[in-house]
């Protein structure tokens, strides 16, 4: 069976600093994998390098069997990014943002058909944004920000979806829909990986989890994931980790 997410003895350096070493990731469909490290553990640097934004010094990545490239232009893969990462200021409407995961369906004119309008409007019912469709993006709160981007992923009816960090900055009840719709995702046979800081959130979300310190130190199940003995080897609480 395809792997939704398939990295092998992938190696990442910025210069001097050996940001991924010889990770291995398999993310199989149908499932929810938690990523946890630290600040500076390599997360946001695995995430451009299974999209392709980085290219590895070693190893390989497929997603749903093909090249990271390929699984962008055939809109198979999706990612939600850190707020950081998105100019708030743009002009566009929550609407607007949510019809780009659609671009990969429509012809060079950017033309919406009503497939198209249609895959929006339940988009944006799923995450609970109907109402504000039409509001300017960086006039909503975190957490309706963060669902208007997962939104853009439903609507791109990518089967691999990659979250980096989704609850920062989010409030309870967005949180909580976030969860929801990433379960249901998965239910529905969709590969998702999500990147956080929320441990006590994780066995609500995930089926397994990763743990990350530039290098994979355990994957496995979330109840041992989150054991304390296993979490101190990520977060450098003891010696030799």
């Amino acid at each position: 069976m395809t792997l939704a997410i398939d990295v092998r003895g992938v190696t990442v350096r910025y210069g001097e600093t050996l940001a991924l070493d010889n990770v291995d990731l398999q993310v199989p469909h149908a499932t929810v994998t938690g990523l946890i490290g630290m600040n500076g553990s390599g997360k946001s640097t695995l995430f451009r390098t299974i999209m392709g934004v980085i290219t590895p010094a070693a190893g390989s990545v497929l997603i749903d069997g093909e090249t990271p490239g390929a699984a962008r232009a055939a809109s198979a893969v999706a990612y939600v990014p850190q707020a950081e990462e998105v100019d708030w200021s743009f002009p566009v409407s929550v609407r607007d943002v949510v019809m780009m995961g659609r671009y990969g369906k429509q012809g060079p004119l950017r033309r919406a058909s009503r497939a198209d309008r249609a895959a929006v409007d339940e988009a944006l019912l799923r995450v609970g944004l109907t109402s504000l469709a039409g509001r300017q993006i960086g006039r909503l709160s975190g957490g309706q920000k963060k669902r208007a981007f997962v939104a853009r992923a439903i609507a791109q009816d990518a089967r691999v979806l990659l979250l980096d960090e989704p609850f920062a900055g989010v409030d309870k009840p967005s949180e909580a829909m976030i969860t929801q719709v990433l379960t249901e995702l998965a239910a529905e046979g969709c590969g998702v990986i999500v990147s956080t800081h929320d441990l006590a959130g994780l066995p609500g979300l995930a089926s397994d989890v990763v743990l990350l310190r530039n290098r994979v130190l355990f994957h496995g199940d979330v109840a041992t994931g989150l054991e304390p003995r296993i979490l101190a080897r990520a977060f450098g609480w003891e010696e030799g980790a």
